[in-house]
């Protein structure tokens, strides 16, 4: 699918950023875009690391805050990983979206967040917006959750789950976009979060296996 077939299908400024840097859209990013990803359908994405996965989560986001004046949330596991995001997405979006960084104190209420349309932020600090009660919530149509196999995880999971479970009961017809690389039971975790499951193993460097023994490697075929 090249971008062009993108055209008319979402927001004029998004195409606009997109045809600058892509010609052609990759394999999972194109199953997602089949499997209703700008209709609004929500979706586990399970491919190998620069697979084209945030791509896939940026054209949820931005359609819903350009077409339906909505707001987005993306959710990643590290703050680090939170300011590189959102050095990312103000640098390529900011002419026509608002995006502000939320990983700071848990007790704070961050009010300021409602005059901004993707907020970028970890599982806690939403999780404490959320208990706080902060009335911008309910404008949100997309979620993102970046890593969500973390859920697994015996520290930050058990948040992450309780996390998904309160926003899914909050935002009835929340888009949730879940991205990861390695998840050991995808079709579980699709049903659960009720979305459809996108698979793809393309790569854009090939993965070898070899063996490495006094200071040579041995590829496998």
């Amino acid at each position: 699918m090249r971008i062009e077939d993108l055209k008319g299908k979402i927001p004029q400024q998004l195409y606009s950023v997109l045809e600058k840097e892509i010609t052609e859209l990759r394999p999972a990013q194109e199953k997602a875009v089949n499997s209703g990803l700008l209709e609004g359908k929500s979706l586990l994405v399970c491919t190998p690391t620069s697979s084209g996965k945030t791509l896939i989560a940026e054209l949820a986001a931005i359609s819903a805050i350009l077409e339906k004046g909505k707001k987005a949330v993306y959710i990643v596991p590290l703050k680090a990983l939170a300011n590189e995001k959102y050095n990312d997405f103000k640098n390529r979006y900011g002419g026509f979206a608002k995006v502000a960084l939320s990983i700071g104190d848990l007790d704070a209420t961050d009010s300021y967040l409602a005059d901004y349309d993707l907020i970028i932020t970890v599982s806690e600090k939403l999780d404490s917006l959320i208990r706080h009660y902060a009335p911008w919530i309910s404008m949100t149509s997309v979620v993102v959750v970046d890593e969500i196999h973390l859920m697994n995880d015996p520290g930050r999971g058990p948040t992450l789950e309780v996390l998904i479970t309160i926003l899914r009961q909050l935002l009835k017809n929340v888009q949730l976009v879940a991205l990861s690389a390695t998840i050991g039971n995808p079709e579980e975790l699709a049903e659960w979060l009720g979305a459809e499951l996108v698979l793809d193993d393309w790569r854009p460097v090939k993965l070898r296996k070899g063996i490495y023994l006094d200071g040579e490697v041995e590829f496998g075929d």
